[in-house]
Formats: structure tokens, sequence, C-alpha cells
């Protein structure tokens, strides 16, 4: 007998967002993403209760998709993080602590949802608009005859990620392969439309890091056997390989023959014709001239053999992951059957050459124009590995969005912070226009306004984890931070000596004053000049397009929430 359940009617709670609730929700959330944040964020480990790997990060990406939550609220603001995170791969925590800062903030205003919402969105586009201007002085251009800007962007992101366990050294060698890789992908022939290559990570663990390395073209890993049987190569007149790229099976079974009846006549064997077809086909690439033949899935051992004898290396499962630099970097399309072989789908190398990296043998694929690149990644265990490569494909996203949006944003918490002087400045006397526009008074109006600030300043605070303290100077509006135990006002000036990103040096009649603390509102000046960044050394950075996106995916997942009126949960 099947039992059947009795259908339950979906639970619709109405108003589920009451201040004492959501501040409950966000409590525990808020606390794990503040504490992970910055060069110092604490470490955090996901496992479940079954068993399985376990997993050390501080990573948002690695975070967000490791652990599962329930609460309405919290999978729309993981959600909106992660959807941020697929687009930009960078700024995740960012995201979701100023989110949850402005959430916490709200709950101990006495304004209502929908006046919160207006005030902070026409905050967000004053900001956006800033962000924009020429006279922004929190951004800085991207000269790209120098490495200096970019090394710093790579470099800030790789020392964000404690996990990783890198030196300043190891720091300063990974950042310069992850840059070299980078600039492998961009073709020559940088015309209108150009598509940038792709860079693969090769895995060697245990080793140190200083063994890293990159290489234009493709590592394919193969066994020791093959390493040591390879012919020589044939190569056209011209020097060149000519290569053939299999996505199908030459391995001569019909697993991938489609749907439908085979009809096989009285006395033929259907093993003995479909292996005559595939020697057929490698007969046909050795009168062609094919003197490198990679599959995607396996090949017959002896169409192997046939091709071996006659001078042709043979490679199998290399897996669909390489099919398309395959097809970038050798101009090669993929045959996807033993019918559609033609002189028109083969590509070409520039040579081949073998290559050992702790115990794993490669084949090296060299290109003529190295659109791809393989970046040998080297660190002490599994866990700093993993979270290693993570870094490096953030850091990489973040140059190729430099690329299209030319400028960075000073990192160590200088931006918030600038930001949060430029917003208390233009908010302190608002035209009676502007408040008729967005219904509020100009009490409602400060007061949220001082909401803002005082979350973008508390995501500068999340960077401090060992009870030290965060003051902002005057001048520039940068942060800056204080050892612990450090005497009162009088005597800061000699426990600081530059600010958060870098950029600002320690000068006299500087003041400081207390994050978060109020004060007279005032202009915060610009720093950014060329020959402040030319002598400034380690800046700190953060991607410009990536920590634009996040301050509006913030603000507006935040919305969002608090614009919630009905939750409808299935119970079934």
């Amino acid at each position: 007998m099947v039992s059947v359940d009795i259908k339950k009617p979906s639970l619709c709670t109405s108003e589920p967002l009451t201040k004492e609730s959501l501040g409950r929700v966000l409590s525990v959330f808020t606390n794990l993403v503040r504490s992970c944040y910055g060069p110092t964020g604490r470490l955090k480990q996901l496992h479940n209760g079954l068993g399985g790997c376990v997993r050390t990060s501080s990573q948002s990406s690695v975070l967000l998709s490791g652990f599962s939550v329930t609460h309405p609220v919290l999978k729309l603001l993981t959600a909106s993080v992660q959807n941020h995170l697929a687009c930009f791969s960078d700024c995740g925590l960012f995201t979701a602590i100023l989110c949850c800062s402005l959430l916490e903030k709200f709950q101990d205003l006495n304004v209502t949802p929908h006046a919160f919402m207006k005030i902070s969105q026409h905050l967000l586009s004053q900001c956006m608009e800033y962000l924009d201007s020429e006279a922004c002085g929190c951004r800085m251009p991207v000269d790209f005859s120098s490495s200096k800007i970019l090394l710093g962007l790579v470099r800030s992101i790789l020392t964000t990620k404690p996990t990783c366990m890198l030196s300043k050294k190891e720091a300063d060698h990974i950042s310069i392969l992850v840059l070299e890789a980078f600039l492998f992908t961009i073709p020559q022939d940088a015309s209108t439309g150009v598509v940038l290559g792709k860079c693969l990570y090769v895995p060697v663990k245990n080793k140190r890091v200083m063994d890293s390395a990159v290489y234009p073209g493709l590592l394919v890993e193969i066994s020791d056997l093959h390493m040591t049987n390879t012919p020589p190569l044939k190569r056209d007149p011209s020097g060149a390989i000519k290569v053939a790229v299999f996505c199908a099976s030459l391995s001569g079974d019909l697993a991938n023959s489609g749907e439908g009846a085979i009809a096989v006549h009285h006395g033929v064997s259907l093993e003995a014709t479909v292996l005559c077809q595939l020697l057929n086909s490698g007969k046909q690439m050795v009168k062609d001239g094919v003197g490198l033949v990679v599959c995607q899935k396996v090949i017959h051992p002896a169409l192997q053999q046939y091709l071996k004898e006659n001078g042709v290396v043979a490679v199998e499962r290399v897996g669909i992951a390489l099919m398309e630099p395959l097809q970038q970097m050798t101009g090669s399309q993929p045959i996807p059957s033993l019918q559609l072989l033609s002189s028109a789908c083969y590509g070409h190398l520039k040579d081949l050459q073998t290559r050992r990296f702790a115990a794993k043998c490669f084949f090296h694929l060299i290109p003529s124009d190295p659109i791809v690149c393989s970046l040998v990644l080297c660190n002490r265990n599994e866990t700093a590995w993993d979270e290693l490569k993570v870094a490096c494909q953030t850091a990489e996203h973040a140059l190729q969005l430099t690329v299209r949006d030319p400028w960075v944003l000073l990192g160590g918490g200088c931006t918030e912070t600038h930001l949060s002087s430029y917003i208390r400045h233009t908010s302190s006397a608002q035209t009676d226009a502007i408040l008729e526009e967005l219904g509020c008074s100009q009490a409602e109006f400060q007061l949220v306004a001082d909401s803002f600030c005082c979350s973008l300043e508390s995501v500068a605070c999340c960077l401090e984890h060992d009870n030290g303290s965060s003051l902002v100077d005057t001048n520039w509006g940068h942060v800056w931070s204080l050892p612990p135990n450090t005497p009162s006002e009088s005597g800061w000036s000699n426990f600081l000596s530059k600010c958060g990103c870098g950029l600002c040096q320690k000068e006299e009649g500087l003041s400081w004053r207390t994050l978060r603390r109020h004060s007279s509102p005032s202009l915060p000046k610009s720093c950014v000049q060329e020959s402040s960044v030319s002598s400034a050394d380690s800046l700190i950075l953060d991607c410009f397009a990536a920590k634009k996106n996040g301050l509006q995916v913030a603000v507006e997942t935040a919305h969002l929430i608090l614009d919630l009126s009905y939750v409808i949960e299935d119970l079934n």
C-alpha cells in the first residue's frame, strides 16, 4: 500500500519584518561576515553533520556557497550577494556587511521604511555620481603603460585572503604571475570587439609557492609512459604542427550513436567495422599531415598505435574544459563525428614540448599567438591551494573589469570613509525642492544621512579585528588604524604613519577624529595626484567596477528586504 499525505496549505506571514525579528535574524549572519573581512579576518571552517570534506576560508564566494540558510530574509540577502559575485567576483563581504549595517541602522531610527528607502536611494545616487565624476577624490586612473597600479590591485586582492598563507615575497611573486598570465590572454591584434583568451590553473600541491610559474599555451597532463614514448613530431613545410581536435569519442563504442535501431547484416562484425572506420580516419589524418590528435574522450588503442607508428602524437581524455582554449589557440574546429572529418577543421601549433612538475608530466602546447596560458600554481597544502586558486581567479577577473573600466578605488577602508565625509558635507544643508521631492523633513533627511554614513564607516571599522581603533583624518577623509591601548588624542600622531590605502602620509597639522563620532562636516580633499601615486609603495586598491556595483547591490537589497510585506512558505 502507498501512503498518501494530505497536502498542507502554504503558510502566509504578513508584516514579517518587525524591528525585533529583523535584528534576531541578522545578528549571527552579520557577525559572521564582519569577522571574515580584510587581511586579518578570522577563518571559518565549513562542514556538514554527515561528514564529507571540511573547507577553511574567509572568502565570501566560498562561505555563501558552503552553508544553507532557511530564513527568507537571509535567502534574499545571500542570493543578492552571490549574484553580484557571479558578475564581479570581488567585494562580496563588503556588499553583505554594508547591507546588514543599513538594516541595523534602520532599526534605531524613528522613520518609516518608505522614508528610509527614498532618502538612502537619493544618497546612493549622490555616491554614484561622485564616483563617476572627475572631482572624485577616492579613485585613480589606471596607467596601462606601467604595471604599478595593476600589480597593486592584484596584490591587494591576494593579501586579503589569509587562508592562502602567503608571505610578502610570495604574494609579490604570485601577483606578478597573475598579471603576466592576464597579459598573455590579450590578443596581439587588439581590434574592436576583441575576445580575451583563457588562463588555466594547473594544481601542484605540497610544493613551495615560489615554484609557481606561468607558461604561454596549454599544459595537458599525460602519463609517464606517454612522456617517454612520444614519437618525433611531424611538421608542415612552415614548421608548424597541424592539429586535429575531436570532441567525439574515438573509442569505437556506440554509446553516443543516438536513438534508433542499428541494422547489422549477417556475418558482419560491428566492432571490426567501426575499428576499420577509425583506422581509415587515422589514414586520412596521416595523409593530411596531422602531427597532433587531441581527443576530449577516449582513443581506441589500435588507432593510438597506428598514429604513433606514423609519427602522430595522440592525447586522449583531455576533458571538456580544455576544448574552448584548444579551439582559441589553435584555430581548430572540434570534430563531433568521424563523418565530419575534413582539412577545414584542422588548426596549428608552433611547438610541442614535454614538461614535468613534481610527480606530474605534461605536454606543453605552444601556439603562435599565446592568447591561452597555463599558470602552474603551487602551495603548501590542499586547503591553501584551493583558496589561492579562488583568489587568483578573482584577481584575474578584476583585471578584466579594469580594462573595461580603467579606474581603481582606494582600498583599506579609505573609499568608504571618504565617501562618508563627502555625503556628510553634501547632506548638511538640503534645498526645500529636494526635501519636497523626497517627501521628508530636514530632520528625517539628516537622521537617514547620518545612518547611511555610519554604515559606510562601519565597513571600514570591520577591518580591525585586534581591539585597535579606527580614526579618520579631517583633511582627506581617509581611515587610519590605531593600535590597542593607545594614549589619548594628544599622542595619536606618534602611532600613525600612513592611512589604510597607503597613499596619505602623516604630516604636520593633520588632525583625526574617531570613526562614527559626529563632527562638523567638511568637503574631503583629494590626495590622488600623479606625484603622490608614483612615490607611494604597496598601495591597497579595490576594483572600481566591483565595489561600485557592490555599493548599489547593498543599498538596493536593504530596500528590498525592508519592502517585504508577506512571506509565503510551502510547508509540503
